[in-house]
């Protein structure tokens, strides 16, 4: 389904609406003497602060350097921030300038506070909610997309070509593959394909898999890319997704994603794409020394939810190819069997109970006759093949045979 931002650890939180037009006077075409007196027409009196005044977009556009400094009046800075929540450029530009602004203070450190994007971005939503809210299942891939987009936006162009190790685990061992930033961003674009696929948007390779995808794409993109063009079309399609989900709403939820090997609902679709973001950028960040966080604990608590979930079948396609011993007492769908208790320790935990015998069996503590705790971060890392199951930092109880199915089926989760 690898470790970890720096900037922020959310994203946005929706989709904003249109820019409505105002007026098209610009301060910064008025002469410096009647600044002041068209500010305070705009504004109308310095005592009405409650409410931000409706502005044009120049005139806010204008007072983004100001706002960056903190130069602004109460006033100006509150039409500002609500401006923020309704127009994406002027978002970014005053991400970009208080970014700059922290580059002005020599004798503070030069790493850029990691929670910037999130507080801007956070603040701006918090005076005026997003008006096409985005659905709580796809906030995890839309949270990873944007910590992976200010990322990408941090590093430099030299810094694309890097090496970065890819790696997963056959089913048998690990494997490892060296790649460039690049061709991870391509790869991650190749991969959403499928998901957008399934919500009726083009899908050049309908029913190739996802190595058939990936493959395809690096060869079509060879001697034609740009760091900023790999890029855009990534997040081009990152937020074509978020955007279709969200006015779709809950009626996409059950949505079938097919990935060839296996099927998910669309709700699950989009915390696999999330839990990859995360784990293809942290493969990226080790690879251009560059610090990065795990999900927030509630996203993360999904993520391994989802991993749980796939292990039954995990186990039982592990028997079908012979690299795992029969099952030892198959029930029926639905009816409880053996079960391996799986503790997730620390940030994101939980407890589940995972069938051992029987995809469609019921995991229960009654059926319990093994014991695993791992970290929540650590068992990430061995869903993403990123860890071999014989060297995962877990603690055990109870039947070997058990432990050793479980950690091996979550280690062949992972894919290319």
């Amino acid at each position: 389904m690898s470790t970890a931002p720096r900037p922020g650890e959310e994203g946005g939180h929706g989709v904003r609406g249109p820019h409505v037009p105002g007026s098209r006077v610009s301060e910064s075409h008025v002469p410096e003497s009647r600044v002041p007196a068209q500010r305070a027409a705009v504004e109308g009196g310095a005592g009405r602060s409650a409410t931000p005044l409706v502005r044009s977009h120049p005139l806010l556009k204008s007072l983004l350097g100001a706002w960056a400094l903190a130069a602004c009046s109460p006033e100006e800075t509150a039409a500002v921030e609500a401006h923020l929540t309704d127009c994406a450029p002027c978002a970014d530009e005053a991400v970009r300038l208080r970014d700059a602004v922290a580059l002005l203070h020599p004798e503070d450190s030069l790493d850029l506070d990691p929670g910037l994007r999130a507080r801007v971005l956070t603040a701006a939503l918090n005076r005026r909610p997003a008006r096409i809210p985005v659905p709580e299942w796809a906030a995890p891939y839309e949270a990873e997309a944007s910590r992976l987009d200010a990322l990408l936006r941090d590093i430099g162009e030299t810094e694309w070509r890097a090496p970065v190790r890819l790696g997963w685990f056959d089913g048998r061992s690990p494997v490892t593959r060296e790649v460039t930033v690049a061709d991870v961003i391509g790869h991650l674009t190749a991969v959403d394909t499928i998901v957008a696929g399934a919500l009726g948007m083009a899908d050049p390779l309908r029913g190739a898999s996802p190595e058939e995808r990936t493959e395809a794409l690096w060869a079509a993109e060879q001697g034609d890319r740009t760091p900023a063009s790999v890029r855009a079309a990534w997040r081009d399609q990152e937020q074509t997704l978020i955007r279709t989900v969200s006015f779709a709403g809950e009626a996409a939820a059950e949505l079938p994603v097919d990935y060839g090997p296996f099927a998910l609902p669309l709700r699950d679709a989009f915390l696999d794409r999330a839990f990859e973001c995360w784990t293809h950028a942290g493969d990226i960040a080790e690879a251009v020394d560059y610090p990065y966080a795990p999900p927030s604990p509630a996203h993360l608590n999904g993520m391994i939810d989802l991993a749980a979930r796939m292990l039954p079948g995990a186990i039982a396609a592990r028997r079908r190819a012979g690299l795992a011993p029969p099952a030892r007492g198959l029930v029926v769908a639905g009816a409880p069997g053996r079960a391996l208790h799986l503790e997730i320790e620390g940030r994101g935990g939980g407890h589940w109970y995972i069938a051992l015998d029987s995809p469609g069996a019921t995991g229960t503590p009654e059926g319990e006759v093994a014991h695993v705790a791992l970290d929540g971060v650590e068992f990430c890392r061995l869903a993403a093949g990123h860890v071999p199951p014989e060297e995962a930092a877990a603690g055990s109880l109870g039947d070997e045979e058990a432990v050793r199915d479980v950690l091996y089926a979550t280690a062949s989760l992972s894919r290319l």
